[in-house]
C-alpha cells in the first residue's frame, strides 16, 4: 500500500488535502453495519471497489460518495424489503405525480432517518473526517423549485415514516431550474451542475423502460377501435431513489423518468454523410425533455416542451403503474379492470400532471379494449387532483391547436369528456346552462381556444382539495362554486405540512435537545401534537434561557454562512428578519424593501442618541426570480442596491443591514429557518394557497408577521394571536379596495410615498426603478394600479413592524412568544397531512415492513 494512503487519516485530522485511502481500517462490505468500525470499513470498501476517483485520492468528496453509497446499501436493502413485502400483500397504493421535488440533501437525512448519526459521526471520525464537513460536500438535488416540489418532498418522508405503500413519481432534470447568481446587474441564471459528476443515491432500473409517443395521428380500425400511431416515440428509463421512513424499515421510492432515443433511431447513413444534427435529430429531441425544469415558455417551441415534459411524466408513470397493477395475477388469470381503483390511487400534484387522465382513458381503451363508460368509470374513481393556487396565470390552459399536434389521441379523449359533461349539464341542471361556457374543459374562443386543465380535473376526478382551509374555502366558494353545487361532496380541505425530522430535528439539534428534554421524550418527532406540553413551560426562566441559547447558536452558525457567501458581517445581537420564497410580486417583498428604505431614511434622520434606542434589524431576503419576470428581477436588484448603500454606512450600519441571500435553496433554507426570529409571510390576502415556510419558522419558534392568507390564518389560530404580528386586508375586503382604487378613491399614506420618492431619488445608484415603482402608481392597467394592494397595506405593515421592535426589546416576553409559537406548531406536521389524505382521499392503510 502506497505510504500516501497510510498516511491519509492523519492528514485528515490535521486539516490538510488526503490523498489515498486509509488502511487504519480494514474493507468490508457489509449493508448491515450499524457501529462505527463497520461503518468505516464499509465506506473504505466503496472508496476501493466502487470508485469514481483516482485509488490515490479520499478527499472530503471521495469521502462523501463512499459514505454515501455505504448508506445507500442499507436503503437498497430496506427498499427491496418494503417492495417485496407490498407485492406479498397485494395492499392499494398511492403514485404521487408531480413535477417537482425539491428533495435537499440525503446524506445527513437518511442517516438521520436510520438513526444512525452517532456510529457515522465515529465512523467517519476514525477516517480523519467529520460528518458535517462530508455532508457539506453533497449538492442539492435541483428537482424542483418552489413549495409545491418541497412539499412533494415532505410528503414521501410522512409517507414512508407512516408505512404507507406509496410511491413518488417526477422526472429527472439533468440542470434544474437555475443556480442563481447575484451580479452587479442583478440576478443571473446558469444551469444547475447538480448531476455534473452524478448522484450517488439514484439506482437505473434498466429493466424499467417505457414507449413514449409524441406527434403521429390517429389510426381507426375495421371494428372502429383507434390507434395512436407515427410521430416520434421516445424511451423512458427509470431511476429509483430511495426514501427512508423515521425508525421504520419501510423505505419507499421516487422514479425519476429520463428520456432517451434507442441506437437504431441514429440514422447512420446521415451521420457518415457529414450530416450529424439531422441523423441525430431524436436523440436530442428526447434529451430537452428533462434538461431543464419549467423552460421558458414565451415561444412555441418552449410551450411544445414544457407539454412533453407534462405528459412524458404521465405516460411513462401509468405505463409503470398498469404493468405493476397486472403483474399481481389472480389465481383466476389476470385481474378485472374494475378492481383498478380499489388497488390504485393516483394524485395530481396541481394541474402539471392533468395529462394522467387522458392517457389513462387511452391506455384502457386503445390498449386494453376497454369500452368509453368503463374506462371513464375507472379512471374517474383512480385520480385526484390537488388544487395550489387561485392566480389566474397558473391554471393552466394549453392552446387546442398545440395538444392536438403533439397529442392527437388526447386531444380526442379531452373533446369527448367535454362532451359528455356538457351534454349531463344541459339535461340536469338547466340552471347551469348561462356557466356552460366558464365551466366546459374547451374554451372556444375564436381567438384563443384552450383546454383549460384545472376544470378537466375538476369534472375528472373523484376528490379536489386545497392545501389551506382559507384556499379550501375560496376554491368552494368563487373558484369552483358551480362546481360545487354539481357534486357537494368532491370537494376537501388538506391543509399543508412539513416533515418535523428536516425541519426542525435535523436543522436544529440544540433546539431539538431541548424540546426532549422538557417534554421528557422524543416521541414528539412523529407526533408533533405533543408540542402542546411546552406551553405550560413558556414562563419558565430555565427554559427561556436555554431556549435563547440554542437560538444563539443559530444565529451564529447563520452569521458565519451570510459573511461567507456573501462578505456580509452581521452582528448576532440585533434582529435577524427573514423572508425567503420565490419573488414574486403578490409574495410582496416590495414591500418589505420599502420598508426598509423608510427605516433606513427614518434612521439617516435621527441624531446618534435616537438611534442608540431603536432595535438593531438585519433583513435577510432570498429567492428566485423566473427567468423572464422583469418586475421580479427589479425586486432582486433593488434589494441588492439597499444592501449595498445600508451596509456601507457607519451613521446607520450597526441599527440596520441587508442582506439578500444567493442561491436560496433547501440547504440553505436549513441554516436561515432554525437562525430566524421574524418572519415575513405578507402576500396579499387570498393569493397565497397556503406556504410552507410559515410552518417551518414557526415550528423554530420563529415569530411571524403576516397576513390573514393562505395558512398563516391557521397558525395563528394554533399559536395564539398574541404571538403573531397581524397586518393588512382581508381576502374578502381585496376585491372592493380594488375597485375603489380603479375608481380614485385610495389615499395613499405619508410613509409610503415617502418610501417610493427616496427610492427614486437615486440614493441607491443609477438603474432606473421608475417601471417597478410604477406599478405602484395610478388606479388601473396593466402593470400599474398596484394590483397586490402594497399601498394600502403599507400602513399597518409599518405599524405592525413598529411592534415588533418594542416586543423585541422585551427579551422575556419575546423569548415566551418564541416558545408559544414551536408549542402551537403541531398541526403543521405532513405526518398529519398525509395521514388525512390516506384516510380520506385515497383509502390506504398502513403496510409496516415486519
Amino acid at each position: 500500500i502506497p505510504v500516501c494512503f497510510r498516511e491519509s487519516a492523519m492528514a485528515n485530522a490535521n486539516g490538510k488535502a488526503a490523498t489515498g485511502v486509509p488502511d487504519k481500517v480494514s474493507e468490508k462490505a457489509n449493508p448491515e453495519a450499524n457501529e462505527a468500525t463497520e461503518i468505516a470499513g464499509n465506506i473504505i470498501y466503496h472508496a476501493k471497489y466502487s470508485p469514481h476517483f483516482s485509488p490515490l485520492k479520499f478527499g472530503p468528496e471521495q469521502a462523501l460518495y463512499a459514505t454515501a453509497e455505504s448508506l445507500r446499501d442499507r436503503l437498497i436493502q430496506l427498499w427491496n424489503e418494503t417492495y417485496l413485502h407490498f407485492h406479498k400483500v397485494d395492499p392499494k397504493q398511492t403514485y404521487y405525480l408531480s413535477m417537482e421535488y425539491l428533495q435537499g440533501r440525503a446524506l445527513t437525512n437518511a442517516i438521520g432517518n436510520l438513526d444512525l448519526n452517532g456510529p457515522y459521526a465515529d465512523a467517519l471520525r476514525k477516517l480523519g473526517y467529520e460528518l458535517e464537513e462530508i455532508a457539506e460536500q453533497e449538492k442539492d438535488a435541483a428537482l424542483g423549485n418552489g413549495g409545491l416540489g418541497r412539499l412533494a418532498s415532505c410528503f414521501l418522508d410522512s409517507m414512508a415514516t407512516l408505512n404507507l405503500p406509496a410511491w413518488g413519481y417526477g422526472l429527472r432534470y439533468r440542470h434544474g431550474l437555475f443556480k442563481q447568481l447575484i451580479t452587479k446587474k442583478g440576478q443571473e441564471e446558469v444551469a444547475e451542475d447538480w448531476l455534473e459528476k452524478f448522484s450517488p443515491w439514484e439506482i437505473v432500473r434498466h429493466d424499467v423502460v417505457f414507449p413514449v409517443r409524441f406527434f403521429g395521428h390517429v389510426q381507426i380500425n375495421p371494428d372502429g377501435s383507434r390507434k395512436w400511431v407515427g410521430g416520434d416515440v421516445v424511451q423512458a428509463l427509470a431511476y429509483d431513489v430511495p426514501i427512508p421512513g423515521f425508525k421504520t424499515k419501510n423505505t419507499i421510492s421516487l422514479r425519476l423518468w429520463e428520456a432517451k432515443a434507442r441506437a437504431e433511431d441514429l440514422d447512420l447513413f446521415q451521420f457518415n454523410e457529414g450530416e450529424y444534427e439531422l441523423a441525430a435529430q431524436l436523440h436530442s429531441r428526447a434529451q430537452q425533455i428533462c434538461t431543464v425544469l419549467y423552460p421558458g415558455d414565451a415561444t412555441e417551441n418552449g410551450k411544445l416542451l414544457r407539454l412533453k415534459q407534462q405528459f412524458f411524466l404521465c405516460s411513462a408513470s401509468l405505463q409503470d403503474i398498469i404493468s405493476r397493477f397486472n403483474e399481481r395475477s389472480t389465481g383466476e388469470g389476470s385481474r378485472k379492470w374494475s378492481e383498478f381503483p380499489s388497488k390504485v390511487a393516483v394524485q395530481m400534484n396541481d394541474t402539471h400532471p392533468t395529462l394522467a387522465i387522458p392517457e389513462l382513458m387511452r391506455l384502457l381503451m386503445d390498449d386494453n379494449g376497454l369500452g368509453w363508460d368503463e374506462a371513464w368509470d375507472v379512471t374517474s374513481k383512480t385520480v385526484a387532483y390537488t388544487n395550489h393556487t387561485v392566480l389566474p396565470e397558473a391554471l393552466e390552459k394549453w392552446s387546442q391547436s398545440l395538444m392536438r399536434k403533439l397529442l392527437p389521441r388526447h386531444m380526442e379523449i379531452i373533446e369527448e369528456i367535454d362532451k359528455r359533461f356538457v351534454q349531463t349539464i344541459r339535461s340536469t341542471r338547466v340552471d347551469l346552462e348561462d356557466k356552460l361556457s366558464s365551466l366546459s374543459i374547451l374554451d372556444h374562443n375564436p381567438q384563443k381556444p384552450v383546454v383549460r386543465m384545472a376544470n378537466l380535473c375538476v369534472v375528472s376526478s373523484h376528490t379536489v382539495n386545497g392545501v389551506a382551509q382559507l384556499h379550501s374555502d375560496i376554491l368552494k366558494d368563487e373558484l369552483f362554486a358551480d362546481y360545487v353545487s354539481i357534486w357537494p361532496n368532491k370537494f376537501q380541505n388538506k391543509t399543508n405540512g412539513i416533515t418535523p425530522r428536516r425541519w426542525l430535528r435535523f436543522c436544529s439539534p440544540e433546539l431539538s435537545d431541548i424540546i426532549t428534554k422538557w417534554l421528557k421524550t422524543d416521541k414528539w418527532i412523529t407526533d408533533l401534537d405533543l408540542l402542546t406540553g411546552l406551553r405550560q413551560f413558556a414562563d419558565n426562566e430555565e427554559l427561556q434561557s436555554e431556549w435563547a441559547s440554542a437560538k444563539e447558536a443559530n444565529k451564529q452558525r447563520l452569521a458565519q454562512y451570510i459573511e461567507r457567501v456573501t462578505g456580509v458581517s452581521i452582528d448576532t445581537n440585533s434582529l435577524f428578519d427573514i423572508q425567503v420564497k420565490r419573488i414574486h410580486e403578490y409574495k410582496r417583498q416590495l414591500m418589505n424593501i420599502l420598508g426598509v428604505i423608510y427605516r433606513f431614511k427614518k434612521l439617516k434622520e435621527m441624531k446618534p442618541e435616537e438611534r442608540k434606542k431603536t432595535t438593531p434589524r438585519t433583513v435577510m431576503i432570498g429567492g428566485k426570480a423566473f427567468a423572464t419576470y422583469t418586475n421580479a428581477k427589479r425586486i432582486v436588484k433593488l434589494v441588492n442596491d439597499v444592501g449595498d448603500v445600508v451596509n456601507s454606512d457607519p451613521e446607520v450600519n450597526e441599527y440596520l443591514k441587508v442582506v439578500f441571500v444567493p442561491n436560496y435553496n433547501v440547504t440553505v433554507a436549513e441554516m436561515l429557518i432554525p437562525g430566524s426570529e421574524l418572519s415575513q409571510h405578507i402576500s396579499t390576502a387570498g393569493m397565497e394557497a397556503s406556504g410552507t415556510s410559515n410552518m417551518k419558522f414557526a415550528l423554530n419558534g420563529c415569530l411571524i408577521i403576516g397576513t390573514l392568507d393562505g395558512a398563516n390564518v391557521e397558525i395563528r389560530e394554533e399559536i395564539g394571536e398574541e404571538n403573531f404580528f397581524l397586518f393588512g386586508a382581508t381576502a374578502d375586503q381585496v376585491p372592493r379596495l380594488r375597485k375603489e382604487r380603479e375608481d380614485g378613491l385610495f389615499k395613499p399614506d405619508p410613509r409610503f410615498e415617502e418610501a417610493k420618492q427616496f427610492a427614486k431619488s437615486g440614493v441607491f445608484g443609477t438603474y432606473d426603478y421608475g417601471p417597478l415603482l410604477d406599478s405602484l402608481e395610478g388606479n388601473t392597467g396593466y402593470g400599474r394600479g398596484d394590483y397586490f394592494l402594497v399601498g394600502y397595506d403599507f400602513a399597518s405593515y409599518m405599524d405592525a413592524q413598529a411592534k415588533v421592535d418594542e416586543a423585541y426589546k422585551d427579551r422575556k416576553r419575546w423569548l415566551k412568544m418564541s416558545i408559544m409559537s414551536t408549542a402551537g406548531s403541531g398541526k403543521f406536521s405532513s405526518d398529519r397531512t398525509i395521514a388525512q389524505y390516506a384516510k380520506e382521499i385515497w383509502n390506504i392503510e398502513a403496510c409496516p415492513v415486519p
